[in-house]
């Protein structure tokens, strides 16, 4: 099982162009804000200030999801966890708030509403947790 990341950025919900920079990101690996706003109007129904990708990817780092680096005379951002860890910690989160909210009979009545593959997941997913939590013991 993939532990979840050291680091966490501050508030992990994102506006829409927030997210849509953050995509831009994650596929270059690390940018400028030239890079992502010629990205972005390489769409030719999109119009965007290039002041307004500068604000975003600031934000974006206050929140702890970027790193910042001035190498000559231009800034370079890059992601400080990958997507795959971004989307780990959504889900660790929208797990938590989930069960902090449900009480055992509501959980049980939306797992009794879930299709047959979305059962088998959960199913799958609790054997593997018992298997990691056996194969823990075993070896404290």
């Amino acid at each position: 099982m993939v532990p979840l990341p050291d680091h966490r950025p501050q508030n992990l919900s994102l506006g829409p162009l927030e997210a849509e920079i953050l995509d831009i990101i994650y596929d270059l690996e690390e940018v400028t804000v030239k890079d992502v706003h010629d990205r972005i109007l390489a769409d030719p129904d999109r119009e965007l200030a290039y002041a307004s990708v500068t604000t975003v990817m600031r934000r974006l780092t206050q929140k702890g999801w970027l790193d910042c680096d001035k190498a000559d005379r231009a800034f370079r951002w890059r992601p400080r966890i990958s997507r795959e860890q971004a989307q780990m910690l959504k889900s660790h989160d929208r797990l938590k708030r989930f069960l902090a909210v449900s009480s055992p009979d509501v959980v049980a009545a939306f797992a009794d509403s879930l299709d047959v593959d979305s059962l088998e997941r959960l199913n799958a997913i609790a054997q593997r947790i018992q298997a990691v939590r056996r194969q823990r013991e075993e070896q404290s």
